[in-house]
């Protein structure tokens, strides 16, 4: 169990520098992180930290694909939370 936090604390912090980054790269006009990898870092575990930080930081906010994609990723993710400790504890 205290794997899986440690892992889940490195991909958030992760998801939150390269949300930060993204957002500081567009305001300067600078190369772009893929919405792909952003994609990837939040089905990754980092969901919740990257829409949090999107919400605070006003990234990618108009994006439907984001907007509604990370939302539907954490609830995808909690289904699998909840299969899994109900697996393990039925």
């Amino acid at each position: 169990m205290i794997y899986l936090s440690v892992y889940f604390a490195i991909i958030s912090i992760f998801a939150f520098i390269i949300t930060a980054f993204d957002k500081v790269r567009a305001m300067r006009g600078g190369r772009r992180v893929k919405e792909a990898t952003l994609l990837l870092l939040s089905a990754l575990g980092g969901s919740v930290v990257m829409l949090i930080t999107m919400l605070l930081i006003r990234h990618k906010i108009r994006k439907k694909k984001f907007m509604a994609g990370i939302p539907l990723i954490i609830i995808l993710q909690l289904a699998l939370a909840v299969l899994i400790w109900r697996g393990f504890y039925a």
